[in-house]
């Protein structure tokens, strides 16, 4: 029975990207201006004549747009930060805020200025109301070909590896180096100061608490289950520390035991 024209292809969701980029091209578009009149652009900043910087954007002194590079609406680029070519940063993006840095004095918090900014490389593309903020004394980093999903913090001196990929709602503390083409799913947190090395895969919703040196896939969460036995096995999970005592114990009294009372031949 025929099942009429079809397209074969050893890579089906590549193919399909392509094809919607293709389709998309296609599409009528208003001719705009590249840059909207509603923008607020700093005279210092530089803007690639190719750039297109949407309504209500904000870029301040300093700062760098690429070639071809596209600002949606109320993107928020800070002082002195750049944007390299051919990016796209959804609306509400905010590039370059300040780091959370305060140190502690006498009960209040006394704030560390933060002095850095954030470069992003080439080919980036950075969801709604995604935040990365400026580093303290260096720059934070977001190398080329990185893709951000939408809601996403980066904290300060983060730097994301080439080709790495987050969803939605991660979290990434304060200088911590995320290697090349690695992977970050929804909601999961990385802890400041760690690294994760090239080709590490990050489960959803897990906390990352320590540097993972080797490629692969981590996990780390509470399976979800019906409350009253998430309770019961929580309050287990309380006591492991006091259970270990307790067996290392009886493992010394059996080994010594085991030595005074020798099984006979």
């Amino acid at each position: 029975m025929a099942r009429g024209a079809c397209i074969v292809t050893e890579q089906p969701y590549l193919y399909f990207a392509r094809v919607t980029q293709l389709w998309k091209r296609g599409l009528a578009q208003m001719e705009q201006a590249l840059i909207h009149p509603s923008a607020v652009i700093h005279p210092s900043a530089s803007i690639h004549p190719t750039a297109k910087i949407g309504p209500l954007c904000v870029i301040e002194q300093g700062a760098t747009v690429g070639a071809n590079s596209e600002l949606k609406s109320r993107v928020t680029l800070g002082e002195n930060c750049i944007i390299g070519e051919r990016c796209l940063l959804h609306a509400g993006v905010v590039v370059g805020a300040d780091g959370f840095g305060f140190a502690p004095n006498a009960g209040a918090w006394e704030k560390i200025e933060q002095l850095g900014a954030v470069v992003i490389g080439n080919d980036v593309e950075i969801g709604a109301n995604t935040c990365i903020d400026r580093g303290a004394l260096q720059n934070t980093i977001i190398e080329d070909g990185v893709k951000l999903d939408n809601l996403i913090q980066i904290g300060h001196n983060v730097r994301v590896g080439a080709h790495s990929a987050m969803a939605g709602c991660v979290g990434v503390a304060g200088s911590a180096d995320i290697g090349a083409h690695c992977t970050v799913g929804g909601g999961a947190i990385v802890l400041g100061h760690l690294s994760l090395a090239e080709g590490v895969n990050i489960s959803a919703a897990s906390v990352v608490t320590r540097s993972i040196r080797k490629p692969g896939h981590y996990t780390g969460m509470f399976p979800i289950d019906d409350n009253a036995a998430w309770e019961k096995n929580a309050a287990v999970v309380k006591q492991l520390a006091s259970l270990r005592e307790r067996i290392r114990a009886l493992e010394s009294q059996v080994k010594v035991h085991n030595n005074n009372h020798p099984p006979q031949s």
